[in-house]
């Protein structure tokens, strides 16, 4: 019971789950929940496994295993359960995931509209990610947050000391197929820093080159519609394609610009090119700002969190207070 117990304390601080969660301590008070409750995702400890379990209707069974169980349930896909609750959530997912046309609706929560803040410079060198990754943690504290990486090279397993088996890669994959399971499987890949959630980035630039935004589109709308993020936060490239027509699609850009002769005329032109291909809209969007430079006194995943209490964390805060105001010409 007090795994059960800090497994449920995990669960109430994350807010990115789509699922109402309940806790049990017998496979009795399950089944008499059950009677009247339709079950999506059940994970059951191998011990507690009865067959009056296996009789009802529910969509997924996930054995909760401390490593060896009975060959009865082999027929069920198993987590171990001495793990952190993150991966134990992450494999659960992507056990949910794994079938295909999951009719994704019905046990999904209600949310509010999600809001989708796009970050952008045509010049290089202004802190971008971090800024992203800062104003994501600090938004996280309280609402659902998740955070993609659109560049090209992201760096992230070098700068976060990691490596990732899957990601944006095999996403922008699914999302060409429309998979209708994409966002359990999505739930099955993000990584957590701080309370952000975060899609580790592709793997290679081609992944992000050759995605077409009919289908970065498709993707964000199911995230909106089948996922509880209440905000998405897209750190976006030169590589990716179709880039003002997503850019048009954020409700919110932030441009980090530098102050030289040089990044000044990237930014005329950019501003000049957007006024020719009749973008207003995002012209109208767009927010410049000059993101404080940050000295790393940290590696890995310690580096970002402690961007949130450096002096970018407290130039986001204000960005954030202000709204409009905090915008800089």
């Amino acid at each position: 019971m007090e795994y059960a117990r800090n497994f449920m304390e995990y669960l109430n601080q994350k807010r990115n789950i789509p699922f109402e969660v309940h806790a049990f301590s017998s496979a009795e008070m399950f089944l008499e929940f059950a009677k009247n409750n339709e079950t999506e995702i059940l994970l059951i400890s191998d011990k507690a496994m009865k067959e009056e379990i296996r009789r009802y209707p529910i969509r997924q069974i996930i054995i909760l295993s401390e490593g060896v169980h009975s060959p009865v349930l082999d027929q069920y896909p198993a987590v171990y359960k001495y793990q952190s609750s993150e991966t134990v959530i992450r494999e659960v997912m992507a056990c949910y995931g794994v079938e295909n046309g999951v009719d994704t609706s019905p046990a999904l929560l209600p949310k509010k509209e999600m809001r989708i803040i796009g970050i952008y410079s045509p010049v290089g060198r202004t802190q971008k990610t971090s800024f992203a990754l800062t104003m994501g943690q600090i938004l996280a504290k309280e609402r659902a947050v998740l955070y993609l990486n659109m560049e090209s090279y992201s760096g992230f397993e070098r700068l976060l000391e990691c490596s990732y088996d899957r990601g944006m890669s095999d996403i922008l994959y699914y999302a060409r197929q429309e998979n209708q399971g994409i966002i359990y499987k999505l739930g099955g890949m993000v990584q957590s820093m701080q309370n952000l959630d975060y899609l580790p980035p592709a793997a290679s630039p081609m992944d992000i080159q050759t995605a077409k935004y009919e289908e970065w589109k498709w993707l964000f709308q199911e995230i909106e519609k089948n996922s509880s993020y209440e905000v998405l936060i897209l750190d976006l490239g030169d590589g990716v394609a179709d880039l003002y027509q997503i850019l048009d699609f954020c409700n919110e850009i932030y441009v980090p610009i530098r102050n030289d002769v040089i990044s000044a005329a990237k930014m005329e032109q950019f501003e000049n090119l957007l006024r020719r291909w009749d973008c207003q809209s995002v012209l109208d969007k767009m927010r410049k700002i000059h993101v404080p430079f940050h000295t790393a006194n940290r590696t890995g995943k310690a580096y970002f969190e402690e961007l949130v209490w450096s002096e970018l964390g407290d130039y986001v805060r204000q960005i954030l207070r202000d709204g409009r105001r905090g915008e800089e010409t």
